[in-house]
């Protein structure tokens, strides 16, 4: 008997906001099948804000209303069955985040969670990782926002660390990571990825995921540490403008992708990863299946 359910996930990043609606089908005696139906991303860049003043503007509170009324009214012309909000490093740190929650859960009936750094990185490890890893393989799975870059170690299929870091790609362009964070993580990496012979790197977020599509390999295959060197290279030689018209890229992703780059190139050079996989997944992706698996709370609409 075929049972065909859809969840949503809200992903209120520091860069842009995004709304992922999968199809859940489930089938007797096979194993459930997640299958992307929808998603919508919105750059509001809240990280902009709170970065560099410490809270949400009026200007990006009205937006964030604006599109989580559309968000609603997005899910409920798809029949969701159950949804989960998460906001993360912009929201966490956002002196007037709990009023703007309180504002949206009673304009636009969207309650959101904010999450740490250590549950978003749960959440991401939640994906369908196993579909892409090599289980005899150990891996740095980094995954790049515009506030915070979530980094775990997989050995043998098995997640054995994972940290969060305030290392993101808004941070990053507002110049207001201290060297100091980059030791601690240059430390972090050396020290959890020295006791294994060799380590490949797995990465999500927007920006990598864009890379790859730019570089044209085939799913499945990762992108070189040389490939990788030389883009960013290519990056730095254009100007943002030039980023927009020349090299096509949207303009909010014209001037994150150059810090985004440089968080990956950094994780790979200290780990000794010669090889990126990009298996475009990320905290949507996660809370989808978190959602399923009931490893986090969620609403029942």
């Amino acid at each position: 008997m075929l049972k065909i359910q859809k969840y949503a996930a809200i992903d209120i990043g520091s860069n842009a906001v995004r709304l992922l609606i999968s199809n859940i089908i489930e089938q007797d005696d096979e194993p459930v099948i997640f299958k992307k139906n929808s998603l919508v991303r919105v750059p509001i860049r809240l990280g902009s804000d709170v970065f560099l003043n410490g809270e949400i503007s009026e200007y990006n509170q009205n937006r964030m209303v604006d599109t989580m009324t559309a968000f609603s009214l997005i899910m409920k012309s798809h029949g969701i069955v159950r949804y989960k909000a998460c906001a993360t490093s912009a929201m966490r740190e956002a002196k007037n985040s709990a009023p703007l929650v309180d504002m949206i859960s009673k304009k636009c009936n969207i309650k959101i969670d904010i999450i740490d750094g250590e549950e978003e990185a749960a959440i991401i490890a939640e994906t369908d990782l196993h579909r892409f890893i090599d289980p005899n393989k150990t891996y740095l799975y980094v995954d790049v926002g515009g506030g915070s870059t979530e980094f775990s170690i997989i050995n043998n299929g098995v997640k054995i660390k994972s940290k969060s870091f305030k290392i993101g790609t808004v941070r990053l362009l507002n110049d207001i990571v201290k060297n100091e964070t980059w030791r601690e993580l240059e430390q972090w990496v050396k020290e959890n990825t020295k006791e294994y012979y060799k380590i490949e790197l797995i990465g999500s977020g927007g920006n990598i995921n864009k890379i790859f599509k730019i570089s044209g390999k085939d799913a499945g295959k990762p992108l070189t540490y040389f490939y990788l060197t030389s883009y960013y290279k290519m990056l730095q030689n254009y100007s943002y403008e030039e980023r927009i018209t020349k090299l096509n890229l949207n303009q909010d992703r014209a001037d994150v992708i150059i810090p985004a780059t440089r968080i990956y190139l950094s994780a790979m050079k200290w780990s000794g990863a010669k090889d990126i996989y990009v298996p475009k997944i990320g905290l949507s992706d996660g809370i989808i299946k978190s959602i399923y698996h009931e490893t986090v709370s969620s609403i029942l609409v």
